[in-house]
């Protein structure tokens, strides 16, 4: 990178926000990194311990541009759901306003009319009726009746203001709502940047790692460290699972839908590298499109795993879990509980993964298991 394009590029994100020239910090120093062992890739390729060396530093920063972009779209999930969430308020502000305009136009003229009714009737006074001799009974009822209007035109006279005081209210909140509209508007556009960012950095690490994995055995040995990682995820996941009365399992009769839509892309069982098995299946699918739980239960991991990615486990009871990696970003931490359809992570591409996806897997007692067993065809 040019050095007067790099100090100028800090110059403006440390204008943009304190977090993001936080950001900017840790993205400059994984950059500085990658330069480093670009550097050594390109001196001692031929040497493969040198080469085994520096894949594993290569998997140790992808690790981190991962969980930059998950934490970065994590952020933009968020202020999407906002912006909907204000828009929503918005509509139903404004149709109120409009309802409680029609209410006040109702009032003015119902207080009008009232007005005028007495205007009409002319002012009566007690003392004359009096010496005009009418009887107590017809001065009793003309009394009542008077008071009745006056009390009328006091309650239409409050309504009104009721009303007035009401339409001022929806009209500051309409006002506070547009400004944090704009502000989340800002917001998103930088968080995007930001995103776009760490895709790009994540992209050029990822090549350098694919240079080290040119050869059939590199990918198989890596395939096969990636197998032991998630063995060692499922094992630690079956010590925290519990016997949970409140989940009830999975039923094997097609019932449930699958986390997302997509295209399976390699089935359960089909061949990957050498005697290395798919213990699940991929679906093809777009970047950021939501990744639902497929039953109620209780999640027992999330957090990047080596070959998966961001990776979340659910548990769901009578020894029954599921997993999904390969994420964007996950919604929910360890310990959270989950319903069915809810959604939990986002689609993406971690794990090194050149194309987006999901990959789910559906485990009974520690055991993988065809998902179509339980998911609709």
């Amino acid at each position: 990178m040019n050095i007067r394009l790099f100090i100028k590029a800090s110059i403006i994100a440390g204008f943009i926000s304190l977090p993001i020239s936080v950001n900017a910090t840790d993205l400059d120093r994984r950059q500085s990194e990658l330069k480093s062992i670009q550097a050594q890739i390109n001196k001692q390729q031929s040497a493969v311990k040198n080469t085994h060396k520096q894949r594993e530093r290569l998997i140790s920063l992808l690790k981190k541009d991962e969980q930059a972009i998950a934490v970065a779209a994590k952020k933009v999930n968020k202020t999407k759901q906002e912006l909907v969430q204000i828009d929503k308020t918005l509509t139903e502000l404004s149709s109120k306003y409009i309802q409680l305009d029609k209410l006040k136009t109702i009032q003015q003229k119902t207080l009008s009319n009232q007005l005028a009714s007495a205007y009409l009737a002319g002012n009566h006074d007690y003392s004359k009726m009096l010496l005009n001799q009418q009887s107590p009974a017809s001065i009793e009822r003309l009394l009542a009746y008077y008071q009745y209007l006056n009390n009328a035109r006091i309650a239409s006279i409050k309504q009104l203001q009721t009303t007035i005081v009401e339409l001022d209210e929806i009209k500051l909140k309409q006002q506070e709502n547009q400004n944090r509209l704009n502000k989340l508007a800002l917001e998103q556009q930088q968080q995007a940047k930001r995103l776009n960012q760490e895709q790009s950095q994540r992209q050029q690490t990822l090549t350098q790692l694919q240079r080290t994995l040119s050869n059939s055995g590199a990918k198989l040995e890596q395939l096969q460290i990636e197998e032991a990682s998630l063995k060692r995820v499922v094992e630690q996941a079956l010590l925290a699972m519990k016997n949970n009365p409140a989940f009830e399992g999975l039923s094997s009769k097609r019932k449930l839908k699958w986390p997302t839509k997509g295209r399976i892309k390699s089935g359960f069982g089909s061949k990957r590298s050498g005697q290395v098995k798919w213990k699940g299946v991929t679906i093809s699918a777009a970047e950021g499109q939501n990744i639902e739980a497929i039953a109620g239960g209780q999640v027992i991991y999330a957090d990047w795993l080596r070959g998966f990615g961001m990776v979340l486990v659910v548990d769901h009871g009578k020894g029954f879990m599921s997993l999904y990696g390969h994420a964007q970003t996950l919604l929910k931490a360890a310990g959270d509980t989950v319903n069915k359809g809810e959604y939990i992570a986002l689609v993406g591409r971690s794990g090194g993964q050149t194309e987006s996806g999901l990959y789910f897997e559906v485990r009974h007692k520690g055991q993988a298991v065809d998902p179509a067993r339980y998911c609709k065809r």
